[in-house]
């Protein structure tokens, strides 16, 4: 089959192995996958993965052993835990021990023909709801874990630095919050719809340093993560979105002269982030970027850096 793969260099194969399905797991059909900076930090060796890449995706389940999902138009969870050990039956199982993840972790990815994902880490879209939207339901499952993890309170300066992809879906989940909601970027041809929304957008220079109650860090680099340090206040929650893998410098020390909160914030709940796209409460088509086919996939990686969202149409 027809696959994007990254085993030392990315290149575009015709004739990888179609994947085995499991019991328990289902074979699915993407229709359109997303690219990723997680998906560009593993070509510059984040996670030392080799395989298919590719873990935002919109697909049809093929074959599984549930007859419920065959046929059904479904977005996926991607981790696949084990759910026996003990950290998932306390409800951990994106912390799972033995979990494989899709496209990034010893599970190969959606960037291909067909791949497989347990049954138990699909979510059926609405029909309401398009592949172009359905497709952004990781990363905006990601901005909701966000919220799942800390109060943001109505009466708070929330700062997200990074106006990039995931950016995008953190912003347009804060403003339902009521906060006082500033985007820090670096592009502003890309503000006119948070704008729109009544989010404040600006450089990292043009705002003042330890203003902010709560700042998230979404930039995926490490100078990024030094602007959202300067932006938190004493006492203030500094939320890290970010992987990458280059090294950083954070003063640790600092962090706890100040009193900072420190919280990784990683996978988020699908079925609300399906919930948001169902009610029209998230705007997506203003965030893609382009739309490739998948065997002119290289192009499109090459494309990505400095885009917003790029597709891979299957």
């Amino acid at each position: 089959m027809r696959a994007i793969v990254f085993d030392g260099s990315l290149r575009y194969t015709a004739d990888y192995p179609e994947p085995h399905r499991p019991s328990g797991e289902a074979l699915i059909k993407p229709h359109l996958v997303g690219i990723c900076n997680t998906d560009l930090e593993i070509t510059r060796g984040y996670m030392n993965f080799h395989g298919v890449l590719g873990h935002e995706f919109v697909g049809t389940v093929v074959d599984c052993d549930n007859p419920q999902w065959r046929g059904r138009r479904v977005v996926g969870e991607i981790n696949a835990a084990c759910r026996r050990c003990v950290t998932c039956l306390r409800g951990d199982e994106s912390h799972c021990p033995y979990r494989t993840t899709l496209g990034i972790d010893r599970r190969d990815g959606a960037m291909a023909d067909l791949f497989v994902l347990p049954e138990a880490c699909l979510h059926e879209v609405p029909a309401t709801v398009s592949d172009e939207a359905a497709v952004f339901t990781e990363p905006l499952a990601a901005a909701l874990e966000i919220v799942e993890q800390s109060h943001i309170r109505p009466s708070e300066r929330v700062a997200v630095v990074g106006d990039g992809k995931l950016g995008a879906m953190i912003v347009q989940v804060l403003r339902l919050t009521g906060c006082a909601l500033t985007l820090v970027g670096r592009h502003p041809e890309r503000w006119e719809l948070y704008q729109r929304q009544g989010v404040t957008c600006t450089t990292s220079t043009d705002v003042p340093a330890a203003h902010f109650d709560v700042v998230i860090d979404c930039t995926g680099n490490p100078s990024g993560l030094a602007t959202a340090r300067r932006l938190v206040r004493p006492r203030g929650r500094l939320v890290l979105k970010s992987t990458f893998a280059a090294e950083t410098q954070l003063n640790l020390s600092m962090l706890v002269v100040d009193e900072v909160q420190l919280i990784g914030s990683r996978c988020g709940p699908f079925a609300p982030a399906l919930r948001l796209l169902e009610r029209g409460l998230i705007e997506t088509s203003a965030l893609i970027s382009a739309r490739y086919p998948l065997d002119a996939g290289l192009q499109a990686f090459r494309a990505a850096p400095g885009q917003l969202k790029v597709l891979l149409s299957v």
